[in-house]
């Protein structure tokens, strides 16, 4: 048979059985990390991605509906929803950590009920958000009084405020965007926080600045803003990528990323 005849379209392919393998290291051998997104959200998994570079290091997302407008009702819409959206990540392989992205959610469904949430897909898992996170990151700078910067309507805003005093973290300043549609939010320059995060900053009792929503494009900022206003500055995602890291054990400083990602947890 000519060469040409063996190579046309019509010859029988040449079966060569089965291949050897050997199975490598999974792309999350230091760390696996489960997050629930969302369906809105446009900045967590690039603010995930952008913090978290180091090898051995994944995460692995899932997606939840959720209404675009932020209102009281909409978030606890969300309850119900936590546990199938955390059975679709990864099914049957192991989780070092689970992380639920919604803070504004996690102030008005409680964070007992999201680990409840969780735990029922995920028994016995890690588990963070972004309040969880925040409140770990305030102990760890060594924090009391911070700004609070968010896109919430003016109430929902004023909720947030009082929940962390609730938790005896003073809040002297807070203000809004009032950009309560979470695809607006997520578009918000970050030069708008910066300038935002600067005005509050120099107000007086402010220890550090807390932005919060996972909308928000914060981390990328953190350095350059912290070396401007000389106090700690953190986010819903930046300071929930910390508290997973050291929640599934690795203690790598990342002094690139801002004052917190140089320290443990406190």
């Amino acid at each position: 048979m000519s060469a040409v005849a063996a190579s046309s379209p019509s010859a029988e392919p040449l079966d060569l059985g089965v291949m050897a393998s050997m199975l490598d290291a999974p792309l999350g051998s230091r760390a696996a990390i489960g997050l629930v997104v969302l369906a809105t959200d446009q900045t967590l998994e690039h603010e995930y991605r952008s913090l978290i570079r180091a090898p051995g290091i994944a995460f692995y997302e899932a997606r939840l509906f959720n209404d675009a407008d932020i209102t009281p009702e909409t978030l606890r819409a969300i309850g119900p929803r936590i546990t199938p959206c955390t059975e679709l990540i990864l099914p049957g392989l192991p989780l070092d950590v689970v992380a639920f992205g919604c803070t504004s959610a996690t102030m008005t469904l409680g964070e007992d009920y999201v680990f409840d949430e969780i735990r029922k897909a995920r028994p016995g898992v890690a588990c963070t958000t972004p309040v969880t996170g925040a409140l770990a990151a305030f102990t760890t700078l060594d924090v009391g009084r911070i700004g609070l910067l968010t896109p919430y309507s003016p109430a929902i805003n004023a909720d947030l405020a009082r929940y962390f005093q609730s938790r005896d973290i003073g809040v002297p300043a807070y203000a809004t965007f009032d950009r309560p549609d979470d695809r607006e939010a997520a578009l918000i320059s970050v030069a708008s926080i910066e300038a935002a995060a600067e005005r509050l900053a120099a107000q007086p009792g402010i220890e550090a600045i807390f932005v919060s929503c996972t909308s928000l494009r914060v981390a990328e900022a953190v350095p350059r803003l912290e070396a401007r206003i000389g106090i700690p500055v953190t986010s819903s995602n930046h300071a929930m990528a910390w508290h997973s890291l050291r929640l599934a054990g690795i203690e790598d400083a990342m002094p690139e990323a801002g004052r917190l990602f140089e320290r443990g947890i406190a």
